[in-house]
């Protein structure tokens, strides 16, 4: 029976059948062969894996992350960026890297990332003379940072799997997205020293002096709303607490002329809310969606009322295949769990070995692996309930087991033959698929790196979480 349900779900998916009707089919022919579980069970299981308080952060985040690419919001990122360090050698490089910093703490995605900002990036880089391959290279490296540096997508769906804290989830992310920023702008300055790339701006005190000085801002604006939301400042009016913030942003905004200084408050006004506690990582999606729209609409006034409606039909479009890919993975993973699948597999596992560290060098390699091949949501909502016993009976904390597994499957969307970002990019830079998948190859080595660091220095992915969220 289990060779039915494994080998049937391999065999459909291998003619070429979406994975996620692949899995339906599979829990069907399971079903109808045991004779002893309704068929409805099926219906049942893939309304029950949707019907979660959590997911609803969704398509929330969908909408935040289209609305601010339809908004504009991507080019002012660009630019912010462009002042911050675009003076040094392979200015443009670093730029991709830091507008996908920027950019990850409002989309969730690493699609929306590579088709939004990514589009702007390698146009200009092609502009200025940089190969194609190193552009496209850059941009798909820099683009997994949208779902390690939170909101993400995948965090949410995990977190829902794994019964596991989704803000403790976010705030785990901030360590290794700044590692691997990092790490990317270290080789991007190795290739302009090999490559003898120059710089694409001008060096100007006055410029970079602004983009720092709207950092500051920033920064200022963080502690004042982490002090107004927190419950210390409960007593306070709702007026004071969120109508003078919001009249000083946009007074200082306008006084001093910032350029980025709205859209950087996006990823504050989400970590900040979900930190002091004002809101849930769900209510935390709606509040970016309300963001998005006062500044697309009231602010920039960039968005009509017609782009409106097209965002809003591309993400309910988005949204149903996602939640239609988590629903048929619910079922599939509760057949592999009444079946004793994952019971089988952690108990081979561990007569392996029942070393930690050995477990997650196995974990990654498979993770690695599953990751050329699956969609990650889809390999998300599978494997959780695998891993969940094994990790439990090793001791291994899931906030961090988290982390492992989405930079595992980050990893995976720029490995052949499935990895969507691969075909955005292909588009994008009007290459072919293999030149693509050879310009990626390089930039695998700071995402390698950073996975290895992740893997076995858990206190450092802990720390923030517990010091935002302390038990």
């Amino acid at each position: 029976m289990n060779s039915l349900l494994l080998g049937g779900f391999l065999a459909v998916m291998m003619t070429g059948v979406p994975i996620a009707i692949a899995m339906c089919i599979a829990s069907l022919l399971y079903i109808w062969a045991s004779g002893s579980i309704p068929p409805l069970t099926v219906v049942h299981r893939m309304v029950g894996g949707v019907d979660s308080f959590p997911l609803l952060a969704v398509p929330f985040f969908i909408l935040a992350g289209n609305l601010m690419n339809s908004a504009g919001i991507t080019n002012r990122i660009y630019n912010f960026a462009l002042a911050l360090v675009g003076w040094l050698k392979g200015g443009l490089g670093h730029v991709n890297v830091v507008g996908s910093v920027v950019f990850a703490g409002m989309s969730g995605t690493a699609v929306a990332d590579a088709g939004g900002l990514g589009t702007i990036e390698i146009k200009a880089m092609k502009d200025h003379g940089y190969p194609a391959e190193f552009a496209v290279g850059i941009t798909a490296a820099s683009s997994t940072l949208g779902p390690i540096i939170p909101p993400s997508l995948p965090m949410v769906i995990y977190g829902v799997q794994a019964n596991t804290s989704i803000g403790k989830l976010f705030a785990a992310g901030f360590l290794p997205g700044a590692m691997m920023a990092l790490f990317m702008m270290l080789m991007v300055a190795y290739y302009a020293h090999a490559r003898k790339y120059g710089a694409d701006i001008a060096f100007s005190w006055r410029r970079m002096g602004g983009a720092f000085f709207e950092l500051g801002f920033v920064a200022l604006t963080t502690l004042a709303l982490y002090f107004l939301w927190s419950a210390e400042a409960e007593s306070m009016g709702g007026f004071v607490r969120f109508g003078v913030p919001l009249i000083a942003v946009c007074v200082a905004d306008r006084v001093f002329k910032f350029d980025a200084f709205m859209a950087l408050l996006t990823p504050v006004i989400l970590i900040g809310g979900m930190a002091s506690g004002l809101f849930t990582p769900t209510e935390a999606a709606v509040a970016a969606v309300a963001w998005a729209l006062f500044l697309g609409f009231v602010w920039y006034r960039t968005l009509s009322w017609r782009m409106f409606v097209k965002v809003s039909m591309d993400t309910i479009e988005t949204t149903a295949v996602v939640l239609f890919i988590v629903a048929s993975a619910s079922i599939f993973a509760w057949v592999l769990t009444t079946t004793r699948v994952t019971d089988a597999i952690g108990a081979w596992v561990l007569s392996i070995s029942d070393n930690p560290f050995v477990f997650l060098l196995l974990a990654n390699l498979f993770l690695l692996f599953v990751g050329c091949f699956m969609e990650t949501i889809a390999a998300i909502t599978i494997l959780v309930p695998v891993f969940m016993p094994i990790i439990a009976k090793l001791g291994i904390d899931p906030v961090h087991f988290g982390l492992v597994m989405v930079l595992n499957l980050m990893i995976g969307l720029l490995t052949p033959p499935v990895g969507m970002v691969l075909f955005v990019l292909q588009k994008v830079a009007r290459i072919s698929f293999e030149a693509t998948v050879k310009a990626i190859l390089p930039w695998m080595l700071p995402l390698l790196v950073t996975l290895a660091i992740v893997t076995y220095w858990p206190s450092g992915v802990l720390w923030l979480p517990s010091v935002l969220f302390p038990k």
